[in-house]
């Protein structure tokens, strides 16, 4: 990609981003209040995976299912609702988020959110290897995800340092799946910045943001400790 194209691709990510902000910001008064309580009640169905550490999932390739505890809540909001409208294809998580509520879903990411108090990840993380921060140059992670990718500058885009490098690598490949009804993800800017890339690179840039200190957790609950 020429410097012209990754210019004009940065400047379409900051467009987005101050859209999606103050569409953020007018719809948070008017949508449901999460409450953590009812959010703990509602989680049974998430702890059966999201509660063991380590667990795999083998959709559409085997991975370890993502650290949501201490995620951000507009960002669970926004992956539930993108997987109950099919944005988000993965057959078991559709069929999950399509059986919650606005409310459910508030109350869950209210919970979760909340899930791994007291960690906070250090400001700057640390040097990337040359290759790899170009990589993250080209793609501009840090404009959108923060400069210790754990400080998203939109609250409706997730904190990656520290996450599954093999999590993050399938969900950076779906991103580039065109035409496909099983799998995907359609999210027009993550789309634009994941075709830059090969799979190899993908796979670089996710061993370096997992090697990274942040503030994602898997926390069991009782019964799987």
């Amino acid at each position: 990609m020429n410097q012209t194209t990754t210019s004009l691709l940065k400047s379409v990510v900051a467009g987005a981003t101050i859209v999606t902000a103050l569409g953020v910001q007018a719809q948070t008064p008017t949508g449901p209040v999460g409450d953590v309580q009812a959010g703990e009640s509602k989680a049974a169905m998430c702890i059966g995976c999201h509660g063991i550490p380590g667990y795999q999932n083998s959709f559409p390739e085997i991975h370890k299912v993502p650290k949501i505890s201490g995620q951000t809540a507009p960002y669970i909001t926004a992956a539930l609702q993108a997987y109950r409208k099919g944005d988000r294809k993965h057959p078991t998580m559709r069929g999950i988020a399509g059986s919650l509520s606005d409310q459910d879903i508030a109350d869950l990411a209210a919970f979760y959110a909340g899930h791994n108090p007291g960690v906070t990840a250090p400001e700057q993380p640390k040097a990337a290897p040359a290759a790899v921060a170009a990589l993250l140059e080209k793609g501009t992670c840090a404009s959108c995800h923060g400069a210790n990718f754990s400080k998203p500058i939109d609250p409706s885009y997730p904190k990656i340092a520290g996450q599954h490098a093999d999590y993050l690598y399938v969900a950076l490949k779906s991103y580039n799946v065109q035409g496909n009804p099983h799998i995907g993800r359609a999210n027009p800017i993550m789309g634009g910045i994941a075709q830059q890339f090969s799979n190899a690179e993908l796979k670089q840039i996710a061993n370096y943001l997992a090697g990274l200190p942040g503030e994602l957790a898997t926390k069991p609950q009782s019964r799987f400790r």
